[in-house]
């Protein structure tokens, strides 16, 4: 049997309720199925969401299908990445990105 999806999947009528109101640390993952950076990030995400369970919640908002978010943030470029805590943004990064990086982020916010 197929383990959970530990990613949550925001949407703009979601977006207050799952990313601003939560308290703790929230990864953001703005894509699209069209960006192949996008593409190549997603297992990298997967596996920091197994590996941050309990600590970092990472979540994925579809871009395209998404603008009012998309218009919100002013987000430009995919895949970009905010990182949350508490309901307020803290850092971005825009691009296609690596692990040891991303977790090096996680791993500030979490020992703050």
């Amino acid at each position: 049997m197929p383990l959970p999806n530990p990613i949550l999947c925001v949407t703009d009528a979601s977006f207050e309720e799952d990313v601003l109101r939560p308290p703790g640390i929230l990864l953001l993952d703005f894509w699209a199925p069209w960006c192949a950076p996008c593409r190549l990030l997603a297992p990298l995400l997967e596996e920091l969401a197994a590996e941050y369970a309990g600590g970092i919640r990472v979540a994925k908002i579809n871009a395209d299908a998404n603008a009012a978010a998309v218009e919100r943030l002013a987000v430009r470029s995919l895949p970009t990445l905010i990182l949350w805590q508490d309901g307020v943004e803290r850092e971005r990064v825009l691009g296609l990105s690596n692990k040891s990086r991303l977790a090096a982020m996680l791993d500030r916010y979490l020992e703050d």
